[in-house]
């Protein structure tokens, strides 16, 4: 048995998820009782745009998603794909795209030259420097948006201290448990996360499916040319340009993502992934999510203390804060009404999300599609060098 002290000061260590958990709720009310942004920002600002779209390979509903950029409520604009090779199966896609909207300017470029160690990055570097418009909007192949997007997105850089606009997405549909769980653990977790951030740091990041800036922000740091052979390159291109001294906007505004998680054991090295190149990035931010892990320091409590009052204050405050900042995130802010049912995968989604972060520390490459890399120095490193398209 633990002595006396030692079994208080466990539980003190306990209870310090539940002032994560206060402190999210905290910053997530702040945040989405701001001032609309309708009425922060003139939405009649509407510089000339330049889609950048890094493609490889054929996402699912890829048409419906990018014809939804084709539908935008927006003056001037172009879009811009950058595929690997001639025969990479969304061309066909894209081709029906510019068949059925003539009226937009639609321009697909082919990769070529230093392609670095970030497929994704590379591209973007080539389709940047194509880009015909100052104004960038960078977006992922899976998103999917409403006609008001442009304008939303780009009317923040009216105010010349923003650097660049970034915002939320949410799953477009869940077909499957694993897509429900990760909707879950997006909105719960990763968000939540996020909100904390802002509040304590300011923002300081991007969010990958949707990035917006200038160009003359990305020159100021090297552009995605300097990021060639880096990881996590949405989260740096919003630390860069914060760091030159812009401010990084985080909307309110919600865009959508097609699920693409076939499988459990997808959405476990997807996660995996990420969690790993944290570690590399961030590793005492890393090891710090240990205290905003309730569900194990819940049990740890029971464990050392078993009385009906502790089984019964831990875990009754872990689900009442676990579903209160997931209500105030998701269906509150986010306005995610179909959100109610899938509250009951938190608990599911906090045991798999402690799985992978213990799993994070004995891991020391990641694979993105069909390459396998180390990280050392903040940089990805090929275990071979990868095989050109063909």
């Amino acid at each position: 048995m633990l002595p006396k002290t030692v079994g208080d000061a466990l539980l003190g260590v306990a209870a310090l998820p539940f002032i994560y958990y206060l402190l999210t709720l905290y910053s997530s009310h702040r945040f989405f009782r701001r001032v609309p942004e309708d009425d922060k920002f003139p939405m009649s600002f509407a510089p000339p745009v330049s889609i950048l779209k890094p493609i490889r390979g054929l996402d699912p509903d890829a048409y419906e998603n990018f014809a939804s950029f084709c539908r935008q409520d927006y003056p001037d604009y172009e879009m811009l794909f950058c595929v690997g090779a001639p025969n990479d199966p969304v061309l066909p896609v894209i081709e029906r795209l510019q068949r059925d909207f003539p009226e937009r300017q639609i321009r697909v470029i082919f990769q070529n030259g230093n392609r670095g160690s970030n497929d994704k990055v590379a591209k973007l570097a080539r389709l940047t420097s194509e880009a015909r418009h100052e104004t960038l909007v960078i977006s992922d192949s899976d998103v999917r948006v409403r006609p008001d997007y442009l304008r939303r997105v780009v009317a923040p850089l009216a105010d010349p201290h923003v650097g660049a606009v970034t915002c939320f997405y949410v799953s477009a549909g869940e077909k499957t448990l694993t897509d429900r769980l990760q909707t879950v653990g997006m909105i719960s977790d990763f968000y939540a996360g996020i909100l904390v951030a802002r509040e304590l740091d300011g923002v300081k990041f991007a969010l990958g499916p949707t990035i917006v800036t200038r160009r003359a922000q990305l020159a100021e740091f090297g552009g995605y040319a300097a990021l060639q052979d880096r990881p996590a390159d949405d989260l740096l291109v919003g630390r860069f340009i914060a760091e030159q001294g812009h401010t990084v906007e985080l909307l309110s505004y919600k865009i959508l993502t097609v699920a693409d998680y076939r499988s459990m054991g997808e959405l476990w090295a997807k996660r995996l992934r990420w969690l790993t190149v944290m570690r590399h990035m961030r590793p005492w931010g890393h090891l710090g999510l240990v205290f905003t892990e309730g569900l194990p320091w819940c049990l740890v409590a029971v464990a050392i203390h078993p009385t009906v009052g502790t089984a019964l204050a831990f875990p009754g405050f872990y689900l009442l804060l676990r579903a209160a900042m997931t209500w105030e995130i998701g269906i509150r802010g986010l306005e995610e009404r179909g959100l109610w049912p899938k509250m009951l995968l938190i608990p599911v989604w906090d045991a798999l999300a402690f799985c992978l972060w213990i799993a994070s520390f004995f891991r020391r490459r990641v694979r993105w599609r069909d390459a396998e890399y180390w990280i050392r120095e903040g940089k990805l490193v090929p275990l071979v060098p990868p095989a050109a398209e063909d």
